[in-house]
């Protein structure tokens, strides 16, 4: 079966009524025939027909056992992180999410979970940083924002030598394109909010097992904090992957374009993506997905905040905001947004420059597209000039 066939004809016809579109389970509670006894439904938090579904659905395309839906990305990072114990330590990518980096250090941190930061990049930094204490191997692959690619399977070895868990946030990629239980890892999690959605209009977060037991402790966490996704947000995400093929090939091509034209643009000071030759990990990312998603950044031979800012308010079609991964375009400023909350020598020292310009290339015509960012380029070289004229002066 294809993958596009896949995606599609995982989403089941409702057994009850024959309805092609999932019913939307818009209870709080169910009725029982007797204490204890019902139809696999007693309250809401612990489960409900639609969400199920939704959890049904995630583990297939990611070939795991079980999967687990979330109120954001963050309450699924928070679940995983609830594994642990005071004493374990977690291993994680170095250029990181500035919400996970914040779940991380300033609530985990306290409750003694200590965290490590290395360039995954290279899996011999991974071998070298592993401590007696290590607990998961956190990976973003590609990760947020510099599109850092590390080798899943190579990790994956290295974690279950030295008997630890690694989980891929597998946001960026998405099941359409990379797999990572298949390459050896135990969990992935996706901020559903992103490109499984796929239309800047929901809140979501998932969390796929390899393995059953594994998949129960996630869900048993789950019922416990309470931190669900509705049913309505669910079927929105079920809505979003019945297209999520289509739209993924769509930002790829759109993505390669952008990343093929800013490599010519002599404001560009480097440019990352890693469906580029010249990206660091070209050749693993080509082996490990079927594609290279969505999100281009880049930097600024001005490598400056007041540089970065300038650009990112002077684009027409590029929506400044928050995210990724809708069928509208968005650019953000990392430094001032997503990564804030990260210290700016610690963001510096991996590879989140000032200047860094993250994008997320959304479905409308590349041509356009690139128009845009083309015309923006200029409006800041006439107004750099226009202050260079000023001082001067």
């Amino acid at each position: 079966m294809s993958n596009a066939t896949q995606l599609i004809h995982s989403i089941p016809v409702d057994p009850l009524t024959g309805s092609i579109s999932v019913p939307i389970y818009q209870t709080s509670t169910f009725v029982q025939e007797a204490p204890g006894v019902n139809k696999g439904y007693d309250y809401a938090r612990s489960n409900n027909p639609t969400r199920a579904t939704l959890e049904t659905v995630i583990a297939q395309l990611e070939k795991g056992s079980v999967g687990i839906a979330f109120g954001s990305g963050l309450a699924a990072i928070d679940a995983v992180v609830k594994l642990l114990k005071a004493g374990d330590e977690i291993l994680a990518v170095d250029d990181i999410y500035g919400g996970a980096f914040r779940l991380f250090t300033h609530i985990y941190e306290k409750f003694g979970i200590k965290v490590n930061y290395v360039d995954t990049t290279d899996a011999g930094n991974v071998f070298d940083a592993i401590t007696p204490h290590t607990r998961l191997i956190w990976l973003e692959t590609p990760t947020n924002p510099t599109l850092k690619v590390s080798d899943i399977e190579a990790i994956a070895k290295i974690a279950k030598a030295n008997s630890c868990l690694l989980c891929v946030d597998n946001t960026f990629a998405s099941p359409a394109l990379q797999q990572p239980l298949t390459l050896g890892a135990d969990l992935v999690i996706h901020s559903a909010t992103k490109y499984l959605g796929g239309h800047s209009d929901l809140i979501a977060g998932l969390v796929v097992a390899k393995e059953q037991e594994l998949g129960e402790k996630i869900k048993f966490i789950q019922n416990a904090s309470g931190a669900i996704l509705a049913p309505f947000d669910s079927w929105l995400v079920i809505r979003g992957i019945e297209t999520l093929h289509l739209r993924v090939q769509q930002h790829c091509r759109n993505a390669q374009a952008v990343a093929e034209w800013l490599q010519t643009h002599p404001a560009i000071d480097q440019v990352f993506y890693p469906g580029l030759p010249t990206h660091l990990n070209h050749a693993i990312a080509k082996k490990q997905s079927k594609g290279f998603g969505g999100i281009v950044s880049f930097t600024l031979k001005n490598d400056t905040e007041a540089a970065a800012t300038a650009l990112v308010t002077s684009t027409h079609y590029f929506k400044l905001a928050e995210s990724l991964g809708g069928v509208k375009s968005l650019l953000c400023h990392p430094a001032q947004m997503t990564h804030k909350s990260i210290p700016a020598e610690k963001r510096r020292a991996a590879g989140v420059a000032d200047s860094l310009v993250r994008l997320s290339v959304g479905l409308e015509e590349v041509a356009d597209l690139i128009a845009d960012l083309d015309q923006a380029f200029e409006k800041v070289k006439q107004s750099e000039k226009i202050n260079a004229s000023t001082i001067s002066v």
